[in-house]
């Protein structure tokens, strides 16, 4: 896990000298926006994450309202930064659920020329989850690999932990190279095992969250901040 010299945030909202894709829309919504992460910034008191990394904490707060995810939001070493890379270069994002894909901005996608990707609900996933007595998630990751998607990918995981299970095992076994893995499904069956694993991880790059919380929304929200970041320092 990475670590920082602790610090106490600011409590005041970034300022741009003007709008940018990953703003909100009309003034009125900037400037809620600016009050609700002024908001987390203040309450959330002292915290160990870099600058960076606190962008995409307290965006997951604000999705959430739930504090918590101020130490128990996990990165690797190299997170932001491949994130950012990935980003830049139009990378693909491959999620575990159709949630993630209707979430994530399709304006900011299209400026960054980023793609969004889930295979969850085919016939052809369906119907192999059936014969091979596994789960649609695991199936799904199983043809985004056929497919070639998953290199220099942003893989995004809210729901299933069978496909970031699935993703870690062709990660390790079968040479996948994501660019980085957000890593937060929710729940009770081997939602917290499987980011155990993912913390693991020593050449791919991770977000993740400890325990059993999670959800679409946090990886989003996680998405979101790293596409602000992104057009911050294009």
């Amino acid at each position: 896990m990475a670590t920082a010299t602790p610090h106490a945030s600011s409590g005041q909202p970034e300022t741009m000298s003007k709008t940018k894709v990953t703003d909100q829309l009309t003034p009125k919504g900037r400037q809620i926006e600016a009050g609700s992460f002024a908001i987390v910034d203040q309450e959330a008191g002292p915290h160990s994450y870099s600058p960076e990394q606190w962008q995409v904490v307290r965006r997951m707060i604000h999705a959430s309202a739930d504090f918590e995810f101020n130490g128990l939001t996990a990165f690797h070493p190299q997170a932001i930064e491949a994130g950012l890379a990935a980003l830049k270069g139009g990378a693909a994002i491959v999620s575990d659920v159709e949630m993630i894909t209707v979430g994530v901005s399709k304006a900011r996608c299209k400026h960054f020329g980023v793609t969004v990707h889930q295979f969850i609900s085919d016939e052809d996933v369906i119907a192999l989850a059936k014969a091979e007595n596994t789960t649609r998630a695991v199936q799904a990751m199983r043809k985004a690999q056929r497919f070639g998607l998953l290199e220099g990918a942003i893989l995004a995981f809210g729901n299933a932990p069978t496909a970031l299970l699935e993703a870690l095992r062709l990660i390790q076994e079968e040479g996948a190279k994501p660019a980085l893995v957000i890593g937060m499904p929710v729940g009770f069956v081997s939602a917290a095992e499987s980011k155990e694993q993912l913390m693991e991880l020593e050449q791919t790059p991770w977000i993740t969250i400890q325990g059993r919380k999670g959800g679409s929304p946090l990886v989003v929200s996680a998405i979101h901040a790293l596409m602000t970041l992104a057009e911050q320092t294009s």
